[in-house]
């Protein structure tokens, strides 16, 4: 098979398998979990039979679909991570786009709607086969970015850097049961001071 036309087909391939985790999102935020195979086929203009050739069943296909928010979310985090940035602000900076995006849903899709069941959906799927990985690169990150604040003397130097990054995302996790801004910047703020050296 020609290269082009192997690379056109993957390109193909690409584009239905994100039109299909869109279209489930979008089908469940709307009509609940009720949401089969064959409404999910019809939304994004498939056959039921060429929908099989990508998924099993729905609960696979919200699954890909929540892996794919979670590695987005990181790769966002990644970015912050690598701005150049006094250590203090860089910290301060991830920290408060970890929670932002902590608050949109629990990771519901970031495009400004809420997609109540399918954000339910995702907190169960954060036990999913594919949240352990992520969990340790997101700690990973935040203990790296700690590490550089706590040479610099922008944060605590009698607690480890792993174990502040622990704080941190334990800390920020609250966020997922606050609707307010104003709360969410105060939980932030509380935060930011347990990283603080003592006096």
């Amino acid at each position: 098979m020609p290269k082009l036309w192997d690379s056109t087909v993957e390109q193909h391939r690409h584009t239905v398998h994100a039109a299909i985790l869109d279209a489930t999102a979008t089908l469940i935020a709307e009509h609940g979990l009720a949401v089969n195979m064959s409404q999910i086929a019809a939304h994004v203009g498939i056959g039921r039979a060429t929908l099989y050739k990508y998924f099993p069943d729905v609960q696979t296909i919200v699954a890909a679909w929540h892996e794919r928010q979670v590695t987005a979310h990181l790769d966002q985090l990644t970015s912050v991570a690598a701005e150049d940035r006094e250590p203090g602000e860089r910290l301060r900076t991830l920290l408060a786009t970890y929670l932002r995006l902590s608050s949109t849903g629990a990771h519901a899709e970031h495009d400004g709607r809420d997609h109540g069941p399918i954000s339910q959906v995702a907190i169960a799927l954060h036990r999913a086969s594919h949240m352990p990985a992520a969990h340790q690169r997101l700690h990973e990150l935040v203990t790296s970015v700690v590490a550089d604040a706590v040479d610099a003397g922008a944060a605590r130097t009698d607690v480890p850097p792993a174990e502040l990054a622990a704080f941190c995302l334990h800390a920020l996790a609250a966020a997922h049961s606050s609707s307010s801004a104003d709360s969410r910047e105060r939980l932030l703020e509380v935060t930011w001071s347990g990283l603080m050296p003592p006096r």
